[in-house]
């Protein structure tokens, strides 16, 4: 790797970690702002997954790509290209007037997101090395973490003083002042060896392939799940697969080698990844739409964000308590004993009644959300050491696009069941609010298969030996909730 210039590991960490605490903040923000928004511009709730689901499938494409330009063109220049695009982003969203306005400027900010954690954890393993690198991924790690769990408090807390924008406002701020700490502090760096080659191919394939898929699930309850419209999206999606493949297998340096595929503890830990984060994304969705609806529980947007706090602080602290006991039991066994937990917590919740309060929801929220982490560390960990060394970066690119797969898959599943069942249940009758928590119910049963669908692949796996945990490792875990990181064991 190749370093020009004199750059101080303290302005990486500063401008890295900073910017990740943003990009996760504001993704996981969103899906509590959603009611404002549609209420302000006078779009659909139902439209406006869209701005969530937009951001994934973006990111999807993104993540890899990103990360292979900045190793080509300089990895500093395109991390302030993906903070001057999020900025953009930021100050385009604030001042929308209309949802798909809204939406597209999510879709831009789905790409800078990207590209902002591809290239600034890119930045970290060039700027350090050793414990000082361990150190620095714990720290991006913790990050990522924390601004993914106050989101939506920020957000919530947002809208109730200023406006849904003021989060928008507010991350835009924060991101200009990442800028001159890297232009000045940041060395730039690149990778002679890599072939100059970005598979953009691949990445506009990665594209057609989720948009119809999604297209197809948010309108298919209205189209028709059998009508032309919905069997040709998914025509078209399968049709965009098949081209991947052929592109990919042909490709100089492929967006994904599909070689790898054939590692089957790779695509086991991949898999659980991808569950993880449909489930998750797809929970937030529905639960912030629930909660603020004036027929359930009418909370404020703050109310509601303070409503998912227990499942945000037993996240958490699972994330850093993971390592040890899977060191201590297994791999499978802690990602097997997380599935369950959030198999069951879902299960309480497919079973939502209107006259619920919120008490109702705790418990099950809190098993979802501690499932959920005990799944996430071990198989973040897993997909970086069940290959060779070489082939780190890879996996870990591999797994971050299943997150970002999984996320705009499940909302759109989420958000169609959700909106079919509660439109159904009040066409033939059904009080609003018995419509609503019938509609959240149904979502629930959907993410209860999906947790089910975990378990399954646990008992199937074979087993994975485990290190014992270091900081490294309760690093990686606490990163896990937002992206994988690319550490090995060490010794």
């Amino acid at each position: 790797m190749r370093a020009q210039g004199r750059g101080g590991t303290t302005a990486v960490l500063l401008a890295t970690c900073v910017s990740a605490l943003v990009v996760n903040a504001n993704t996981s923000a969103v899906s509590i702002l959603l009611p404002a928004i549609s209420r302000d511009v006078g779009s659909s709730v139902t439209q406006l997954q869209w701005a969530v689901t937009a951001y994934s499938l973006v990111g999807a494409a993104v993540i890899v790509t990103s990360g292979t330009m900045g190793d080509i063109f300089g990895r500093r220049r395109i991390f302030l290209y993906g903070l001057l695009l999020f900025i953009v982003s930021c100050v385009w969203i604030a001042m929308s007037e209309s949802g798909w306005s809204v939406i597209a400027g999510r879709a831009v900010q789905g790409a800078s997101g990207a590209t902002i954690l591809a290239c600034g954890m890119s930045l970290i393993s060039v700027a350090t090395s050793g414990d000082a690198q361990v150190k620095a991924v714990s720290l991006w790690g913790g990050a990522s973490a924390v601004g993914a769990s106050l989101g939506p408090l920020l957000g919530g807390a947002l809208v109730d003083i200023v406006g849904w924008q003021g989060l928008f406002w507010v991350d835009a701020a924060i991101a200009v002042l990442c800028v001159p700490v890297t232009l000045r502090g940041v060395a730039e760096s690149n990778d002679p060896k890599r072939p100059r080659h970005v598979d953009v191919a691949g990445t506009v394939l990665i594209a057609v392939v989720l948009v119809p898929v999604i297209l197809g699930l948010t309108e298919g309850s209205g189209w028709g799940w059998l009508s032309l419209g919905t069997l040709a999206c998914f025509a078209l999606s399968a049709a965009a697969l098949v081209a991947f493949v052929a592109v990919e297998r042909r490709s100089a340096a492929p967006l994904l080698d599909l070689g790898m595929l054939r590692n089957g503890q790779l695509v086991g830990a991949t898999l659980v990844i991808l569950i993880g984060a449909a489930a998750i994304n797809g929970l937030m969705y529905v639960l912030s739409i629930y909660l603020q609806d004036p027929a359930t529980l009418h909370m404020s947007p703050l109310m509601a964000a303070v409503a998912t706090l227990p499942a945000m602080v037993g996240m958490l602290v699972i994330s850093v308590l993971v390592s040890a006991i899977a060191a201590r039991i297994g791999t499978r066994q802690t990602i097997g004993l997380g599935f369950v937990v959030s198999t069951v917590g879902f299960a309480i919740l497919a079973a939502t009644q209107q006259d619920w309060g919120y008490s109702m929801f705790v418990l099950p929220l809190v098993a979802i959300a501690v499932g959920l982490g005990l799944t996430n560390g071990p198989a973040s960990a897993m997909a970086t050491t069940v290959v060779p060394t070489a082939q780190v970066g890879a996996a870990s690119g591999i797994s971050n696009m299943a997150r970002y797969v999984g996320s705009a898959v499940a909302v759109a599943a989420c958000a169609a069941v959700y909106g079919g069942v509660a439109g159904s249940a009040q066409a033939a009758g059904a009080a609003a609010g018995d419509a609503v928590a019938k509609g959240m119910a149904r979502a629930s049963l959907l993410l209860t298969i999906m947790s089910a669908v975990g378990i399954v692949l646990c008992l199937l796996a074979r087993r994975h030996r485990v290190a014992r945990p270091d900081l490294a490792r309760v690093a990686q875990a606490a990163a896990a909730v937002a992206q994988t990181v690319p550490t090995r064991d060490r010794g």
